[in-house]
């Protein structure tokens, strides 16, 4: 396709400034594969240089030359549908004709990155930098994805984060008066994400992240559970509230009582507020402990 001037014969590299100096995290792209990423803050600047490379003794005829700085909420559960929330644009060259190397130095002063990095299985926010060269009739782009970490105000802790003993211990009293005998406990703790694409298609996805035994046999009255667990091992976000009106992301503890006819008991508990100063996530390498009782 070259003779006829459509086919790509440029390469496009995006540069980050003071790079080296940044924090760098490691990023799942898909099942076998992992990639480093930069780490940048809400308000932060984002500079560095565009080179664009043309093939020896080759030419590049542009109507245009930009990069944008984007921020976007992707849905994999409706057919890749998309939104971007955050759109910052820069000019780096007008209509022209380039027969060598080129380099073109950008700047986004003061970005406002509201919200956190995610991925999950159905929906992910992503932030990435996009060189576009315009041509006539097929445009040459290059993506380069970063990580935002947007610190907030840590919630009160919540002094009922506990199972709370007289709520559980009613319960149970009220399976021995059945006659229920119960063989097991489980913990669970899981993810729950609600996203919309639009105001009729709403989606809802649950994940069990963790879930471990807490005691086998017939209880005692009166007995106490503590329960210890290091959340650094699992897959954690941040708690997130109504992501620019889209996808909601919460984490909740669930009892599961188990008896000796295998039914199953559910007592869930309220929602867990997970900070991203404490969360070992994508984006997190702290080790966490969770305490309960």
């Amino acid at each position: 396709m070259n003779f006829l001037g459509l086919g790509q014969n440029a390469t496009i590299e995006i540069v980050l400034d003071s790079l080296e100096s940044r924090k760098m995290v490691e990023v799942k792209t898909d099942e076998n594969n992992r990639t480093l990423l930069p780490v940048f803050y809400n308000g932060e600047s984002l500079s560095g240089k565009v080179t664009i490379s043309v093939k020896r003794n080759g030419k590049l005829e542009y109507q245009g030359i930009k990069i944008d700085f984007v921020g976007q909420i992707d849905f994999f559960a409706d057919r890749g549908s998309r939104d971007e929330f955050l759109t910052r644009t820069q000019e780096l060259a007008r209509p022209g004709i380039l027969s060598q190397s080129a380099t073109y130095p950008f700047h986004f002063a003061d970005v406002e990155k509201p919200y956190e990095s995610y991925v999950g299985s159905n929906v992910q926010l992503r932030y990435f930098l996009r060189v576009t060269i315009v041509r006539r009739f097929m445009d040459i782009t290059k993506e380069m994805e970063i990580v935002v970490h947007s610190f907030f105000r840590l919630p009160q802790p919540d002094t009922n984060i506990q199972m709370e003993v007289d709520t559980t211990h009613n319960n149970i009293n009220l399976f021995s008066l059945m006659q229920l005998p119960f063989r097991r406990r489980d913990y669970q703790v899981y993810g729950n994400t609600d996203f919309a694409t639009g105001s009729v298609n709403q989606f809802s996805d649950q994940e069990t992240l963790a879930k471990f035994e807490i005691m086998d046999g017939a209880p005692v009255r009166g007995e106490s559970i503590p329960i210890r667990l290091f959340l650094a091992a699992y897959n954690l976000t941040p708690t997130m509230r109504d992501v620019n009106r889209k996808f909601t992301v919460r984490y909740y503890l669930n009892l599961v009582l188990l008896d000796e006819e295998e039914r199953r008991y559910y007592k869930q508990h309220v929602s867990l507020h997970f900070s991203c100063l404490l969360l070992a996530s994508p984006y997190h390498t702290c080790a966490n402990v969770f305490s309960a009782r």
